[in-house]
């Protein structure tokens, strides 16, 4: 499912954001095997004024183990938790083994807290429940920049 890269560039200076800072560049990748939930998830990450371009990449579990391995890196990780060859916690491991340090963010639509807990062990930095918001993309990059 990996797409080309999609380049989200509004035209939006320093002044059209109210926080006073804006990043140059934002990249996420969306992990997730539902074509329909990735795009909802880029259109959401497009939606954010916190950097002049955001670039969004989709990928399925498997192919973002290959793409992180030979490749790009990226601000934020979004990994779905279920997926039917690999799901999200054996890719989220693997990625930390191959010393991947991107913020990954665990994204579920489960409830029970003892899934989130194991997720979370496996290397996030945060899990979030579904559905995904505007508001809870930006709280991430908030932290990214903190760390920064």
């Amino acid at each position: 499912m990996a797409s080309p890269s999609t380049r989200i560039d509004g035209g939006r200076d320093k002044d059209s954001d109210n926080s006073g800072s804006m990043r140059e560049k934002l990249s996420v990748l969306i992990v997730d095997d539902d074509v329909l939930e990735c795009r909802v998830h880029e259109m959401l990450v497009s939606e954010l004024k916190v950097a002049k371009e955001v670039q969004t990449e989709m990928a399925t579990n498997k192919e973002a183990l290959d793409l992180h391995l030979s490749g790009p890196s990226f601000d934020i990780i979004l990994m779905d938790i279920d997926s039917p060859i690999m799901d999200g916690p054996e890719v989220t491991e693997k990625l930390r083994a191959n010393g991947v340090k991107s913020m990954i963010v665990g994204l579920t639509s489960q409830n029970a807290e003892a899934d989130k807990a194991a997720f979370m062990a496996t290397g996030l930095d945060e899990c979030l429940e579904k559905p995904l918001t505007v508001e809870k993309i930006k709280s991430l990059v908030e932290t990214l920049e903190k760390d920064n």
